[in-house]
């Protein structure tokens, strides 16, 4: 049963990622939030929504805030390689690369 939770969990954490890409694209920020925000009281020990949160505030200009989010995200997770890859991609002067949303993100 366990198991099929977990499943479950993932399932929607990956949707979730898949969303979020889709409104910060679209600069549809307050939908965000209510989504990210909910998801961080669902999922308090995962990673995703603390770095779907900095890529958000990474749109908004909010750098100092969403580096915040990106290195929480890493220590939620450590081997959450979205997290790293964002940390070290806003962690220049100047941020080069595509954001990482998920690990599809590093896979293309």
């Amino acid at each position: 049963m366990k198991q099929i939770n977990m499943l479950e969990d993932r399932k929607e954490l990956i949707e979730l990622c898949m969303e979020i890409r889709g409104y910060v694209e679209q600069n549809k920020y307050i939908e965000c939030e209510s989504l990210i925000k909910n998801a961080m009281g669902k999922y308090p020990h995962s990673p995703e929504p603390h770095n779907l949160l900095g890529l958000l505030l990474e749109a908004q200009g909010d750098h100092v805030t969403a580096m915040k989010h990106f290195r929480a995200s890493y220590a939620l997770d450590p081997a959450y390689f979205p997290a790293r890859y964002n940390l070290e991609c806003f962690g220049n002067f100047y941020p080069k690369g595509k954001w990482a949303y998920d690990e599809s993100d590093l896979n293309s």
